[in-house]
């Protein structure tokens, strides 16, 4: 018993740390939210379907992995693979907004509304990108942690653990961004609002960029 207490405290724990420690699960939708205009509640909602997506992908492959009996070193690997494809992902969507953002504003030149109608997001293609991205990233600390209950063929526990790793993840998520947006209202940057898509695009492209050279 003590032994499942010390691995929710330790789920409870990575969940918080993983995500502090990883910019890719906050700046994105700071970026985003701001530039584009989000409304609070959808910034929340986005958040958290996001965030159910990263989690989610990786307890349903561990799950997978474990029913099928294989092995931890492989289901990594695969963990592995899916991280640099979501890695590369968020890298191509940083550089695409970017040199969007960039033209839009030399055609215009420098002149842009203030604000981004949600309307005029068509089809919600940078919400469903957001997604998408998150979907493939994985939650690699969790499956180490999923493998000693299932071991024990203790599936209850497997369930649990995986419930407390998705609420801190996505807790730490959420308060993360909502800090942010609320650090940023505070700073009146009205000078460089206008760049404010290329600094998104930026800031997303070098998220990407951190986690694929240098390990983030």
């Amino acid at each position: 018993m003590e032994g499942y207490t010390a691995l929710l405290v330790t789920a409870l724990t990575i969940g918080v740390v993983h995500t502090i420690a990883g910019p890719d699960h906050y700046l994105p939708f700071v970026a985003l939210s701001k530039s584009r205009n989000w409304s609070m509640v959808k910034t929340i909602n986005i958040v958290i379907i996001s965030g159910l997506a990263h989690v989610l992908s990786s307890v349903v492959i561990g799950f997978i992995g474990i029913g099928a009996g294989i092995g931890l070193s492989k289901i990594e690997l695969f963990e592995g693979l899916r991280g640099n494809i979501a890695a590369w992902l968020l890298f191509s969507f940083g550089v695409a907004y970017t040199a969007w953002a960039a033209f839009r504003l030399i055609r215009r030149k420098g002149h842009v509304h203030k604000h981004l109608d949600e309307r005029n997001d068509k089809k919600q293609l940078t919400v469903w990108i957001i997604f998408l991205i998150f979907l493939f990233g994985p939650c690699e600390p969790l499956i180490p942690i999923l493998m000693y209950p299932a071991a024990d063929h203790n599936y209850a526990a497997v369930g649990v653990i995986a419930l407390v790793f998705a609420v801190a993840t996505i807790g730490t998520m959420l308060i993360s961004v909502l800090i942010l947006l609320k650090g940023i209202k505070l700073v009146k940057l009205s000078s460089l609002e206008k760049y404010q898509h290329v600094i998104a695009g930026s800031a997303i492209m070098l998220c990407g960029a951190g986690i694929l050279f240098l390990g983030l």
